[in-house]
């Protein structure tokens, strides 16, 4: 089954996170469309390849030509139409730059990815749970339902100002009027009776402006009200679902949302002050004794424009984190002299400022860093498929300081792996007379000159985002505080959930946990240190617990991915509990774990029964990623061989754990199926006899002691059955010359 057809028969409340990172950028009609082409080409090698993506780029074109035929055919007139639409889309929008498209496509894959994985997950952590919290949610609405009766109310009041103006308009010419009189004319009783209605004019008139100002004193109170409270909170809960979602964690929403409601305000407030202005104009063609305007009108501009300061500072957001596009699970760490990308928003979302604000970003303010490339850039709402005021830096480069070279910046006893550092970016807003410096920063970022220190850094970065929600910490690892068991837990199943598509389970987080703490512990109550987690060696082995874990990351990723998408691979598991799984199983049953003592590596342990009944478990050495370089895994299960004395070769792994035949578990990832085995020519012929690697053991019956490691054996298949059926036993196993050893 496909990947989207996966993605299809989800619940609607992981579905409604399906449609979040789908738009004009990849629309989800092509996602469903190519399903089975998109998922079968390396977007991800892509991304970091030009001309593949360029490659990639015609190909996806030409499939949608090929998906307008058909439909033609049909006459499906609106798929026809949406099909034109997104095939000029895409052309106009990545011609110029493939690897974007190959960026964008390779992070829905791995955000479906993800997500079918926490579905499959029986128990949401204790981080998730809180990101999805129902206040929260109830929250959200308030928010939208206030917004949305503050600009109901300002509008109703700009209907009050335009009364009170008519009003106004009426008195001046009547008042006019009979100023224009001659005085004889001004002690007719009619013109008395005038004075007297012009009198309760005038009352009215000071009653509708004390309403009016009235009214637009509670919006201004609406308004701060909202930002004070609910608003504040949602901004400061979505960059805290940023922080997680750049860990692994869900997928942060709710950007356009709030976008939404700070533009709506950002109205309502400009609305206010032309409402003011207004009172301004009616006051300088009448005034009287007890006008409220010139005592209420300055108070309240200056609260107005207080507000839209600090609603123009709080909307000026970053809202996709530095990232290298060669890494794009591995945000907010940065190589020097290598580019990365940032983007910024304005949640003001007003059409005067498009192509009126210019950015410019900087990194630190100790001089030890500079960035190179464009790093002036004007905001605009041409660049986002949503249309929102937005700006992209994409080719800035971390370039280290010549006459910092020899010092590493931050004093204390930690390594340039937890030094922490902030790209800053500023630029001025002037609108309507206001003139507005807004300024604001990444989440701390990483510098490393070498590829080999991302795992570290990435651990750092791991660290930071899951202990604290402050934005500017940069000292952070001077003390790093301790972290809860539970949560980070659940961070390490997000990082193989988001890198390798699947996450991890409750037995293979005990295992992990086991591993942390060197005993069985409370999840919730117990607090493990950074040391623990990243510096320390774990108990006899010569690496820490991240690095191993990291090892394996890489080892599934670039080797063994799809048998671990599948779940087959139940990979951490201690041997202890391993001989417990099996030792009741059927002789030839088997499992796939990772091995504890060596890096990166991968072994499989059957169980097998002796002559008198007593069972037995056998484990070959650990294959690692230079092993599986040069045969498949899957192959190597299908074709792995022991050589017990005086025995024939045979394969003993028969059933993977808990009782399913190896062919059926693996065979859609054999690179090829097995042929039948032929015997050498006489003949010289044109070809050669096909040779392959057969990885192939072999057990002493008279030591159960580890021996020497096995190793893959270049042998054709026709050889091999050649010497299985002339020679001995004994002479097979010297030309073998391979052991097997108990991991």
């Amino acid at each position: 089954m496909s990947q989207w057809s996966q993605v299809q028969q989800l619940e609607i409340k992981f579905l409604e996170q399906v449609d979040q990172f789908y738009d004009d950028n990849f629309p989800m009609e092509i996602r469903h469309l190519l399903a089975q082409w998109i998922e079968s080409q390396d977007w991800e090698a892509a991304s970091n390849n030009e001309a593949m993506a360029t490659i990639l780029l015609q190909n996806l074109l030409i499939q949608v030509d090929e998906q307008l035929d058909r439909v033609s055919q049909e006459k499906n007139l609106l798929l026809i139409h949406n099909l034109k639409r997104i095939r000029k889309l895409l052309q106009g929008k990545y011609h110029g730059n493939p690897m974007h498209i190959a960026v964008i496509i390779s992070n829905c894959l791995r955000e479906e990815r993800r997500i079918l994985a926490a579905a499959s997950m029986p128990v949401q952590g204790p981080l998730e749970k809180s990101l999805q919290n129902s206040v929260v949610s109830e929250r959200q609405r308030n928010v939208e339902h206030k917004v949305s009766a503050i600009k109901n109310s300002a509008q109703m009041t700009d209907q009050d100002v335009k009364y009170l103006e008519d009003l106004q308009e009426e008195f001046d010419f009547r008042y006019k009027t009979i100023q224009s009189l001659e005085q004889s004319d001004k002690n007719s009783a009619l013109i008395k009776q005038e004075m007297l209605a012009l009198q309760a004019m005038l009352n009215t008139l000071d009653y509708k402006r004390k309403e009016v100002l009235s009214k637009i004193g509670r919006v201004i109170h609406e308004i701060d009200m909202l930002m004070s409270n609910m608003l504040t909170e949602e901004l400061l809960d979505w960059k805290r679902r940023q922080q997680i979602a750049c860990i692994g964690g869900p997928l942060h929403g709710g950007l356009d949302q709030l976008q939404n409601c700070f533009t709506l305000l950002a109205e309502s407030l400009f609305q206010v002050r032309r409402q003011l202005e207004k009172l301004d104009e009616l006051l300088t063609r009448l005034t009287y004794d007890g006008d409220p305007i010139p005592v209420q009108r300055p108070q309240l501009l200056e609260k107005v424009n207080f507000l839209l300061y600090n609603l123009f500072r709080n909307s000026f957001v970053v809202e996709r984190q530095p990232c290298m596009p060669t890494h794009p699970q591995r945000p907010m760490v940065l190589k020097t002299l290598i580019q990365f990308t940032v983007k910024l928003r304005l949640l003001i979302k007003l059409p005067e400022l498009n192509y009126q604000i210019r950015v410019k970003a900087t990194i630190d303010n100790n001089r030890r860093f500079v960035l190179c490339g464009t790093h002036v850039k004007a905001m605009n709402m041409e660049e986002s498929a949503n249309g929102s005021l937005s700006v992209e830096f994409r080719h800035l480069q971390p370039k280290e300081m010549k006459s910092s070279a020899g010092s590493k910046g931050n004093e204390g006893p930690h390594m340039v792996t937890e030094e922490l550092h902030s790209i800053s970016f500023e630029t001025q807003v002037c609108l309507y007379g206001l003139t507005i410096n807004l300024e604001t920063s990444s989440l701390p970022v990483v510098m490393i000159s070498n590829v080999s220190q991302l795992p570290n850094a990435w651990a750092s970065i791991i660290w930071y985002n899951l202990s604290t929600n402050d934005p500017q910490n940069l000292s952070f690892f001077n003390n790093p505080p301790a972290a809860t068991l539970s949560q980070l837990l659940e961070v390490l199943s997000w990082q193989f959930s988001s890198y390798v598509g699947r996450g991890l389970n409750s037995e293979q987080l005990n295992m992990l946990a086991e591993k942390l703490t060197g005993q069985q512990v409370s999840y919730n109550d117990y607090q493990l240190s950074w040391a623990k987690f990243c510096k320390e060696h774990l108990p006899g082995k010569s690496f820490t617990f991240w690095v191993w874990l990291e090892a394996i990351l890489d080892l599934i990723k670039k080797h063994i991915l799809p048998l671990w998408i599948d779940g087959y691979i139940m990979g951490f598991v201690s041997k202890e509990k391993e001989r417990i799984l099996l030792k009741d199983k059927t002789p030839g049953t088997f499992l796939l774990r990772f091995s504890e003592s060596n890096l990166g590596g991968i072994t499989f342990t059957w169980v097998d029964q002796l002559e008198n009944g007593d069972v037995t478990f056998h484990s070959v050495e650990p294959y690692n990623k230079g092993r599986l370089s040069a045969l498949p895994f899957a192959d190597i299960l299908r074709d792995y061989k022991v050589i017990m004395a005086d025995n024939v070769p045979e394969n003993p792994l028969k059933y993977l754990y808990p009782d399913i035949p190896k062919d059926k578990a693996f065979g859609k990832h054999y690179s090829c199926q097995p042929n039948e085995v032929s015997k050498p020519s006489d003949g010289g012929g044109k070809g050669y006899v096909p040779s392959v690697f057969i990885p192939v053991s072999k057990i002493l019956n008279d030591s159960t002691d580890p021996h020497s490691p096995s190793d893959l054996l270049p042998m054709s298949p026709s050889v091999y059955a050649v010497l299985s059926e002339h020679l001995s036993p004994t002479v097979v196993e010297t030309a073998v010359c391979c052991k097997l050893f108990h991991s």
